[in-house]
């Protein structure tokens, strides 16, 4: 199954979904009309909608076709389920994406640095800190932290514009999966004097150890969001116990 025939089948689809020409609770064209539009098999329509039922997008419906979940959402949102760069996160939600690189250095993981991330004591790695913002504002505070044997040749640069990008495309690496956890906590001086804050006295927080498809730690990530435009959301199955 050609990837690139199932990506662009996938790319147009979830664009129609979120621009509303399938709109909610509506009915996708059937497997022999969108087979037909696309002039591929039905293997590689099935392989789109595939990906559009695990984002959430749609859902498959027994003896009817598959319906349209997809709402617009009032604020920025970003998944919890999947793994998603900012910037895929950015044009998703149509807003224009910027980073500003505040600090790209190497550093020697200490004890307590081992204790907070998963990496093993005397790691050498990568520490970068960067602003993220959409539509120009501030709205992101990231504080990454990369195996450096794993990525010898990363740069301020690349940095600036998409280190995922980079990983996967330039050095191949598979990632795979993200353990994350999502706290509150209390404004500190460095997220007022990076984000817009206004009055508020608290940021949304997530901290994420990410693998690649080794089960190699790559990547510790805390990512502290301006509340007034965190929003993050997941689609959830429900499995009921057989008794």
């Amino acid at each position: 199954m050609p990837k690139a025939k199932f990506a662009d089948i996938y790319q147009d689809l979830r664009q129609k979904v979120e621009t509303g020409v399938y709109a909610y609770q509506k009915l996708l064209p059937s497997e022999n009309e969108l087979t037909a539009a696309y002039n591929c098999s039905r293997n590689t329509v099935r392989r789109a909608l595939r990906e559009l039922i695990e984002l959430g997008y749609v859902q498959a419906i027994q003896g009817k076709g598959v319906r349209v979940l997809y709402q617009p959402a009032a604020q920025s949102e970003f998944r919890i389920g999947g793994i998603e760069t900012f910037r895929e996160a950015a044009q998703r939600n149509h807003l224009q994406s910027k980073t500003r690189v505040l600090r790209f250095e190497r550093c020697v993981c200490t004890a307590a640095l081992a204790r907070k991330t998963g990496f093993p004591e005397g790691e050498i790695l990568w520490k970068i800190y960067r602003v993220r913002l959409l539509d120009g504002q501030p709205l992101i505070l990231d504080k990454n932290f990369f195996r450096a044997d794993l990525v010898p040749a990363l740069t301020s640069e690349i940095a600036q514009q998409s280190i995922y990008e980079y990983l996967e495309d330039v050095l191949g690496i598979k990632i795979v999966t993200s353990k994350r956890r999502i706290t509150v906590e209390r404004v500190t001086e460095e997220d007022r004097q990076c984000l817009e804050l206004g009055d508020y006295n608290c940021v949304a927080v997530i901290t994420s150890q990410t693998f690649n498809d080794n089960g190699i730690q790559i990547e510790y990530t805390i990512s502290r969001h301006h509340p007034e435009r965190f929003s993050f959301e997941d689609t959830a199955t429900r499995y009921r116990n057989q008794p």
